[in-house]
């Protein structure tokens, strides 16, 4: 009973780590044109502690949904990619504002995002199905 509770909050989790990871590769894209093209924006855009919030963010969706996830069904793949991802992102916190931080961040999410959707794909497959009963 319990496994059916918890089945669907993880699969909720790993959907709102997607659509977390795309709004902030579109934040990072708006952000250098706006303040690039237009001039506008820098501060709020850029602060660096917008960026560290969505790392945090990040960090804990993924932590939950992924890491109960790899505990739950013994699939490295979606673990180590979405945690390598995360590592882009937490460098991106190390280098300055700019084209750097934007593209390292983009990286990031963009596996912290494929991590997710491995998740969601192993719990959908039959593998899952005959073996954990999701």
């Amino acid at each position: 009973m319990m496994q059916r509770v918890t089945s669907p909050i993880r699969r909720r989790l790993d959907r709102a780590g997607i659509v977390l990871s795309g709004a902030c590769a579109l934040h990072c894209v708006l952000s250098i044109l706006l303040v690039s093209g237009f001039g506008i924006g820098g501060e709020f855009l850029l602060a660096p502690e917008f960026h560290r919030v969505g790392l945090v963010i990040a960090t804990l969706i993924a932590a939950v949904a992924i890491g109960w996830g790899a505990l739950r069904h013994r699939v490295a793949a979606p673990f180590v990619v979405a945690m390598t991802g995360l590592t882009f992102m937490g460098g991106a916190l190390a280098v300055p504002h700019g084209t750097k931080e934007a593209v390292l961040t983009i990286i990031g999410v963009a596996l912290v995002t494929l991590g997710h959707v491995l998740n969601l794909r192993h719990v959908h497959s039959p593998a899952c199905k005959e073996r954990c009963g999701d």
